[in-house]
C-alpha cells in the first residue's frame, strides 16, 4: 500500500499534465455531418425552384398555345328559333277599290255649256252634271222629223190607191198584176215610215245626252272638261275626253293577294281588320266576300276581295291599307329573325352550330314579317341558329357559340 502511494506521488510530481482551457460557451462546436446536410438541402431546393420554374414555363407554353388555337376559333352569336308562328295574325298590304268606279263620257258631239260639280262634290242618280250644246243634232232630228212626216204622207196615199186597186179588182177593172203591186207599194211606204221613225228615236236619244246626269249616287273624284271644249262623242277608238270620273264610296272594296300557303284558311265570309299607316290605330271591320278560287301562276297567290261599310267616310278610294287575317299557324312552322338568313346561289340557307361546327341548312319561308321570317321547313325549335352570318360562312367550320336571347343583341 505504501508503494502504491509512493507510485502515485512519484507519477503526481514528475509529470506535469498539458495545459487546457476551459470551454467557453460561445465557441462554435465542430460538427461536419451538420454542414453536408445544409449543403445537400441547399441543392435540393435549387434543383426544385428549377423544376418548378420549368414547370410554370412549360405550362404558360400550354397556356398560350390553348389561347391561340381559341382564338383563332371564330365567335359567333346564336339563337334559338321559336316555336310557331305569328302567322295567326297575317298581315298583308292591300289596295281600295270604289265598290263601283267609271268614267263618263259623252255620247253625242258638240260644246260643253255647263258644268255643276268639280271634284269632291257629291251627286245622287240622276243629278244633273253638265250640258252640251248639240247644234248638228238638234238639225239632224228636225230634218229626220220632216223626214218622217213624208214617209207618213207617201204610206198613206200608198194605202188609198191600195184600197181602191183592190175594189177595182173585185169588178174585173184591173188585173191582179195591178192590184199587187199597189199592196207591194203600200207595204214598202209602211216600212220606210217605220225607219223614219227609228232615225228620229235615235236622234232624241243622242239629244237627250246633251244633259251628262249621274248614274250613281258617289263622289267626283276627276273634271276634265270646261266651258266650250269641243266634246267627242264616245270611249272607244277615237280616244275620247273623260268628262268626269265617279266613285261610289259608300261601299269599298279591297283586294288582297294572300300566299298560296294561306289560302286554305281564307274563308268567303270571315271578318277581316284593316289599318292604314296615317292612322295605325284605328281598326276598320270588313267582311271576305269572295275570292278568285284559283292561284295565280305567276305570284302564287289567292286574290281576295274585303267588303267594308264606309258610310262614315274613313277611308278613301286608292288608300294603302294592311288587312289583318286571322289563320291557324302550320304545325311545324318556327319563327326566326330576318338577319339570320343567307342567300346563296344553291337557294334559302340557315347557319346552324352542331358539335360546334357550322351547318348551312336549306330553310323554307312561310311568310316574311319584316324583322322576323316564319320558317315551314328546314328548323326546329332546339337548334342553335346563327345571327348575322358572314357572307363567307361555310359548312363544317369550327366555332365558339354564345347564346343571345331571341329579341335581344348582344
Amino acid at each position: 500500500m505504501n508503494t502504491e502511494e509512493e507510485k502515485e506521488s512519484t507519477t503526481g510530481t514528475d509529470v506535469v499534465p498539458a495545459h487546457t482551457d476551459p470551454p467557453h460557451a460561445d465557441a462554435p462546436a465542430e460538427n461536419p455531418g451538420g454542414v453536408r446536410t445544409a449543403v445537400v438541402v441547399l441543392a435540393v431546393a435549387l434543383l426544385v425552384a428549377i423544376a418548378y420554374g420549368l414547370h410554370l414555363r412549360s405550362t404558360s407554353e400550354r397556356r398560350l398555345v390553348i389561347t391561340t388555337e381559341e382564338a383563332a376559333i371564330p365567335s359567333v352569336n346564336v339563337t334559338h328559333p321559336t316555336a310557331g308562328s305569328q302567322a295567326d295574325d297575317l298581315a298583308l298590304p292591300g289596295t281600295v277599290q270604289a265598290f263601283t268606279d267609271t268614267p263618263i263620257y259623252s255620247r253625242t258631239n258638240g260644246y260643253l255649256k255647263k258644268w255643276y260639280f268639280d271634284i269632291g262634290s257629291h251627286v245622287h242618280k240622276g243629278d244633273l252634271m253638265a250640258e252640251i250644246e248639240t247644234p248638228e243634232v238638234d238639225q239632224q232630228l228636225d230634218q229626220s222629223r220632216a223626214e218622217l212626216e213624208r214617209m207618213q204622207a207617201n204610206a198613206q196615199l200608198a194605202g188609198v190607191t191600195s184600197s181602191r186597186w183592190q175594189a177595182l179588182l173585185a169588178k174585173h177593172a184591173v188585173s191582179q198584176q195591178e192590184a199587187d203591186q199597189t199592196r207591194s207599194n203600200y207595204i214598202a211606204a209602211q216600212a220606210a215610215v217605220d225607219a223614219s221613225r227609228a232615225n228620229v228615236r235615235r236622234l232624241e236619244q243622242l239629244q237627250n245626252y246633251e244633259r251628262i246626269v249621274a248614274p250613281f249616287d258617289g263622289v267626283v273624284t276627276a273634271r276634265n272638261t270646261d266651258i266650250g271644249d269641243l266634246i267627242d262623242a264616245g270611249s272607244g277608238s277615237n280616244n275620247p275626253r273623260e268628262l268626269f270620273h265617279l266613285d261610289a264610296v259608300n261601299r269599298l272594296r279591297v283586294y288582297v293577294a294572300v300566299p298560296e300557303v294561306y289560302s286554305d284558311s281564307i274563308h268567303d265570309g270571315d271578318t277581316a281588320t284593316l289599318t292604314q299607316d296615317s292612322n295605325p290605330d284605328q281598326k276598320i271591320q270588313g267582311n271576305i266576300v269572295r275570292n278568285a278560287d284559283a292561284i295565280d301562276h305567276s305570284s302564287r297567290t289567292l286574290n281576295v276581295e274585303v267588303d267594308v261599310d264606309n258610310s262614315k267616310g274613313v277611308l278613301r278610294p286608292g288608300a294603302y291599307v294592311f288587312a289583318h287575317f286571322h289563320v291557324l299557324p302550320i304545325g311545324t312552322a318556327v319563327t326566326v329573325p330576318s338577319n339570320t338568313l343567307l342567300f346563296r346561289a344553291e337557294g334559302l340557307r340557315v347557319g346552324v352550330v352542331r358539335d360546334n361546327r357550322v351547318q348551312l341548312v336549306p330553310v323554307t319561308i312561310g311568310h316574311d314579317f319584316g324583322s322576323s321570317v316564319e320558317i315551314t321547313s328546314g328548323l326546329t325549335a332546339a337548334d342553335e341558329v346563327i345571327l348575322d352570318p358572314a357572307d363567307s360562312l361555310a359548312s363544317g367550320v369550327q366555332v365558339q357559340p354564345h347564346i343571345v336571347a331571341a329579341g335581344r343583341k348582344s
